[in-house]
């Protein structure tokens, strides 16, 4: 396979990322990020994993060797219990607005930046098939705006073979391809897939449209990865990347996942900032009004419900 094309952190002023973007679809950084704040971030991933019987016993969290018996991804409910303590981690939220990172997102997307407060804190069993992404669009399920992009990072090395990521070079440019299921990567329009072993302070920044998929990890150790999203704040963004729908069934809320966190300034920024909703709340009470059954009614309304509470009045 084709290695992914590469750009060092220390020659970032002498490249435009845009111009590399709006070809390729991708930016491949290596050394960006200090890997002493990456270490921090994954002890406390391995530790909850370690906790909640993810790694071998009597063996070193930091060895990150796999418990066969455990693998699971989402929607398993022993996964969910796993991710969702990673989510309420202040690690977790402080990385995706670290200074090196927030600089090189503010040469893709402007000075309006906004960081998705969703992360994924991704934790990968080893020859897990239900942990595969298959090749896919972001955009099919963030919706919002095209115009969005997501930054992959791993915790430590990854090398291939151990679940890391590949991507179609310049897929970007056919547009929206499906919004549902996984397509065929054999099909997928575009140039060559790329690909290679990505290291702890690498990061990968891809179009929302940008065609990519993981491959299954075939090595002893579990996989520990980060994921967000951004765009201009000048882009339409979908409140479904703010609001939790689900947290009336149990799911998460802000209230949860921000108690224990002691900086506030990771707590509740989107509220200062003008976003522009799609769908807006006007198209979703019409959405409420023509829903064809109660629960979907509820859906919309619920949805409606949060974003009054969760994002400025200003929105529109």
């Amino acid at each position: 396979m084709k290695s992914f094309r590469t750009i060092f952190a220390r020659d970032l002023d002498s490249v435009s990322l845009k111009s590399e973007m709006e070809t390729y679809g991708y930016v491949f950084i290596r050394d960006l990020m200090p890997k002493e704040d990456l270490e921090q971030l994954l002890s406390d991933m391995t530790g909850i994993a370690s906790d909640e019987g993810w790694t071998i016993e009597g063996s070193a969290p930091s060895y990150r060797f796999a418990n066969p018996a455990m693998a699971c991804f989402d929607p398993d409910p022993k996964y969910k219990q796993v991710a969702n303590r990673a989510f309420r981690l202040e690690r977790l939220h402080a990385l995706t607005h670290h200074p090196v990172l927030t600089d090189v997102m503010m040469r893709l997307v402007g000075p309006r930046l906004l960081v998705h407060p969703k992360p994924i804190a991704r934790m990968i069993s080893p020859n897990c098939e239900s942990a595969l992404l298959h090749a896919h669009q972001d955009n099919s399920g963030i919706a919002g705006s095209p115009e969005s992009y997501t930054v992959w990072m791993p915790l430590h090395d990854c090398l291939q073979g151990q679940g890391t990521l590949e991507i179609k070079e310049a897929s970007h440019l056919s547009g929206l391809l499906t919004t549902e299921g996984y397509i065929k990567p054999e099909t997928a329009p575009g140039g060559d897939w790329v690909g290679g072993g990505i290291n702890a302070g690498d990061a990968v920044f891809f179009h929302s449209l940008t065609v990519h998929r993981s491959t299954l990890s075939t090595s002893s150790q579990l996989r520990f990865s980060v994921d967000c999203r951004i765009q201009s704040y000048n882009e339409a963004v979908s409140p479904l990347e703010i609001v939790f729908p689900n947290q009336a069934k149990g799911g998460r809320t802000w209230e949860a996942t921000y108690a224990d966190l002691k900086h506030d300034d990771l707590k509740y920024y989107w509220r200062d900032l003008p976003l522009r909703l799609k769908p807006s709340v006007a198209e979703l009470a019409a959405q409420a009004e023509k829903a064809d059954s109660p629960e979907k009614r509820l859906r919309y309304t619920t949805t409606m419900e949060l974003i009054e509470r969760e994002i400025p009045m200003m929105v529109h």
